[in-house]
């Protein structure tokens, strides 16, 4: 029989995941006490630990990041523009 997956709320990965990089507790440890897989944690804690150092970026960088996401839109809004165009022309040959 098939298992129902199951979703996990971000506060339970979050607590999960800090457990697991303390070091306190193996990943086993922790994955049997929770009742997830040891590669679920895994993947949790590899996540955290990948988004931390967002947390303490400058004003100035988060801004200069956001300035650069918002060229490369603009830049690829108007690739799309011009191939709309050109898809246009040629359906009309």
């Amino acid at each position: 029989m098939k298992r129902k997956r199951r979703i996990h709320t971000a506060e339970f990965k979050a607590r999960v995941a800090l457990e697991a990089l303390k070091g306190v507790k193996t990943i086993n440890q922790i994955a049997q006490e929770e009742g997830v897989l040891p590669v679920q944690v895994s993947t949790w804690k590899k996540e955290l630990q990948g988004r931390l150092p967002a947390l303490f970026e400058s004003g100035a960088q988060r801004r200069h990041d956001d300035e650069k996401a918002e060229r490369d839109r603009a830049r690829l809004e108007r690739k799309v523009g011009q191939l709309t165009i050109e898809k246009e022309f040629l359906e009309k040959k």
